[in-house]
């Protein structure tokens, strides 16, 4: 009976939590919608400032549910990847999302301004959690956001360990990042091996699919 009794208790308390308390927390902790960018490959990125508190921090490679039109009260939250860095002390959190249909076809309709919400931060793939002498990431099409967190969280530490990237598209003008990508190249020892299944004339870079 003891034990039924604390479950029963244990599931009230997490739905209470999840329905009221942690809504109400992230109602009080609103972002504001600074910047609207354009992005390769029909994505966008959303930069987003706190509104009237610190914002929280992240660790790079980690995701937070956006709520963009509505009530955290409603279960309307989409989970996406920062793509930002995670060493900005300003509280700024920037997310790129790529057109695939639905919730992410209204991105581009997001005006300046707009009050959103963000839970988070969630995750556990991140480079902090695993620290080594290199990194090799792999990344395909809008995967390549949680990569970009890393990347340019490095850079902005001065971290010189090597890095190589290797990073599929279905083609050249998909590549999000394509020309931050080279630029970040004189800010760290990195590699970027672009894969093309339908590379452009005169490519000479890897063609095909990213297989073992």
């Amino acid at each position: 009976r003891m034990l039924w009794i604390g479950m029963a208790i244990f599931w009230i308390a997490l739905l209470l939590y999840v329905r009221i308390i942690k809504p109400l927390f992230m109602l009080r902790r609103p972002y504001r919608v600074a910047e609207v960018r354009e992005e390769r490959g029909d994505a966008r990125t959303l930069v987003m400032r706190p509104d009237g508190h610190g914002g929280f921090r992240f660790t790079p490679g980690q995701f937070g549910w956006l709520t963009l039109w509505d009530s955290p009260f409603k279960f309307t939250g989409h989970p996406f990847s920062f793509s930002s860095s995670a060493a900005v002390t300003d509280g700024r959190v920037e997310m790129t999302i790529r057109n695939l249909g639905d919730f992410t076809s209204r991105i581009e309709q997001v005006p300046v301004g707009q009050r959103v919400y963000l839970d988070g931060p969630y995750g556990a793939f991140t480079i902090d959690r695993n620290p080594a002498d290199m990194h090799v990431l792999i990344a395909g099409g809008v995967g390549i956001t949680p990569m970009m967190s890393m990347l340019r969280t490095l850079a902005d530490r001065g971290d010189k360990r090597p890095v190589t990237l290797v990073y599929g598209n279905k083609d050249w003008d998909s590549a999000i990042f394509r020309e931050e990508l080279e630029s970040l190249k004189s800010r760290l020892d990195l590699k970027v091996v672009h894969v093309l299944p339908d590379p452009p004339a005169g490519w000479k870079g890897e063609k095909g699919y990213i297989d073992a």
